[in-house]
């Protein structure tokens, strides 16, 4: 049997990537700064400046990393040192519009985070919420997955979904998805930060929260 013990004051040190859209990130650092998510954050990266402001404002240091093709390698090295220096425990990939590396996927095994809408494999490219309004879906929704190198195939975490209508634009679809994204993606991380997740191959055993814990992590 192998096991793990974990002093519960000691809040996991976390980094979270992001790149233009802000959603995910402005939610989890509410939650964290009224201590619904108990995590040390110690660092925001972003291949843009976009929300530079925003994270330098809650006294977090903010890492711009710009990737292009030509430069890829050479960026995901100065992140994989970030990582080392910060000591970071759990990456947390808040809409960062950038491919891992299968190096970078293997480096932190079971400690990256993702979130995206549930329509894929159904509408993979842009616009997956227009390609689901013009399909007429009733149904769309977030998944929150480990990374590994297949590419968002990982062991699923977290997952929910919102009804749709006809009466509703694709605009009402990318607002209703950007919520349900921003909270899939923070209960993912309340389980794994207290250690609540096993993984079991591809898939994922998560324990329920205990109901101190989980009313601590709602908001609104």
């Amino acid at each position: 049997m192998n096991y793990q013990f974990h002093d519960e004051s000691r809040k996991m040190k976390v980094i979270i990537m992001v790149s233009r859209f802000g959603h995910c990130l402005n939610d989890l650092l509410y939650r964290w700064r009224i201590g619904a998510l108990p995590i040390d954050i110690v660092a925001v990266i972003s291949n843009h400046l976009d929300h530079r402001k925003v994270v330098v404002n809650h006294d977090i240091s903010f890492h711009y990393i710009k990737v292009t093709k030509e430069n890829k390698a050479e960026a995901e090295a100065q992140q994989m040192r970030l990582i080392s220096e910060t000591g970071a425990e759990l990456i947390v990939l808040a809409r960062y519009m950038q491919v891992l590396s299968e190096e970078m996927c293997l480096f932190m095994s079971g400690k990256i985070i993702n979130i995206h809408h549930s329509f894929l494999p159904s509408f993979k490219g842009a616009n997956p919420y227009r390609q689901a309004f013009e399909r007429g879906v009733k149904l769309i929704g977030a998944t929150s997955h480990y990374v590994t190198t297949d590419l968002d195939e990982g062991p699923i975490i977290e997952q929910d979904i919102v009804r749709v209508t006809h009466a509703q634009s694709s605009e009402d679809y990318v607002s209703l998805g950007r919520d349900v994204e921003s909270q899939v993606l923070a209960r993912a991380i309340h389980a794994h930060i207290h250690r609540r997740v096993l993984l079991n191959g591809a898939k994922t055993i998560v324990f329920p929260a205990s109901p101190d814990s989980y009313a601590s992590s709602r908001v609104g």
